[in-house]
């Protein structure tokens, strides 16, 4: 951006974020422009569009729309021109945008696809910093009862207790449970615990009367399921 301009009313009209929304809707303007509108003014030396390329970049990895999702207040505040009120409505924003996701999803979904299990919880858990296991527990013709989380931080899959998901799977009368974790590295690619675990399950819920449909690993926009690559066989 050119140094002359230091506020929004420098620039030229068509860069100007809110004259560019009214002109051309809020899909023409960059992840800039629309943190811009939000923050509102910027600070001495640097327009709000600056401010906010400075905010998009503030993790060290480049500038990138997703680092808001791991970018903490103590972050945002130590940015010249973002104090305590800016810093909670950013981060206010990012839970909004995780509570819209969730609102979209159906309520009573059937997970029948892998596919259709991974779209349903991926904006939720690609996100995530640490790594979490969840178990989806579903009724007979494999529509969702609800699921729960087993455990957060560094799963150690070859720890995960086949007794825990059972206890809770009859608890809620469920006859299907897909297991479902995320890779905070990106890459959904089973780790030999994660394919060692999933047969003691598989085997553990034969005995049970309760079937395993799966176990998904959530990546970034990604997913691996042991079913389809075959590992149920």
């Amino acid at each position: 951006m050119n140094s002359l301009f230091k506020t929004i009313k420098d620039l030229p009209e068509k860069d100007k974020p809110y004259e560019k929304c009214a002109a051309l809707g809020a899909g023409a303007l960059t992840d800039a422009e629309l943190l811009a509108v939000l923050i509102r003014t910027g600070t001495e030396g640097a327009s709000s569009v600056e401010l906010a390329h400075q905010i998009l970049g503030v993790t060290g990895n480049g500038e990138d729309l997703r680092n808001l999702y791991h970018t903490s207040l103590q972050q945002l505040m130590s940015i010249r021109g973002i104090g305590q009120v800016k810093a909670v409505q950013i981060l206010c924003l990012c839970e909004l945008a995780r509570r819209l996701v969730r609102s979209e999803r159906r309520e009573n979904p059937r997970f029948i696809h892998a596919e259709t299990v991974a779209e349903y919880y991926m904006e939720e858990m690609r996100h995530l910093e640490q790594e979490e296991l969840r178990c989806v527990f579903l009724n007979t013709k494999c529509y969702l009862i609800c699921d729960k989380v087993i455990t957060r931080g560094t799963v150690n899959m070859s720890l995960i207790s086949a007794r825990e998901i059972f206890v809770e799977a009859v608890k809620c009368n469920a006859v299907n449970v897909i297991l479902l974790h995320n890779h905070p590295s990106g890459d959904p690619t089973p780790s030999y615990g994660d394919i060692s675990v999933t047969r003691e399950v598989r085997r553990a819920g034969e005995i049970l009367g309760i079937t395993l449909e799966d176990h998904i690993i959530i990546g970034d926009r990604c997913y691996f399921s042991l079913k389809e690559r075959g590992y149920f066989t």
